[in-house]
């Protein structure tokens, strides 16, 4: 499974002495793990630089542009990090 399982279906299962739900349960919360580590990058390129649509430049073109992207994101999420906020869009306009 690589999809996050349902809370529903993990509530269904009953406790049997193999202890399967408090297995799946933990492999479910490695997954989560995971999956909020890979979400952060892509809120910041949504949410902060404001790319939500992909036009159609050229495949090699999109791809630099993600690339550029990703690694602008990296840097606002590194400083995070650190305890430094990077300046706010509006002090960079003065």
């Amino acid at each position: 499974m690589r999809v996050a399982a349902k809370c529903g279906t993990i509530k269904k299962m009953e406790d049997n002495p193999v202890k399967m739900k408090t297995l799946l349960l933990k492999y479910e919360k490695g997954k989560a793990s995971i999956l909020a580590k890979v979400e952060h990058p892509f809120h910041v390129i949504k949410n902060l630089f404001g790319y939500r649509k992909v036009r159609y430049k050229g495949l090699a073109k999109n791809q630099v542009q993600l690339f550029t992207l990703f690694g602008l994101a990296n840097l606002v999420l590194a400083t995070r990090c650190q305890g430094k906020r990077p300046p706010s869009w509006s002090e960079s306009d003065r």
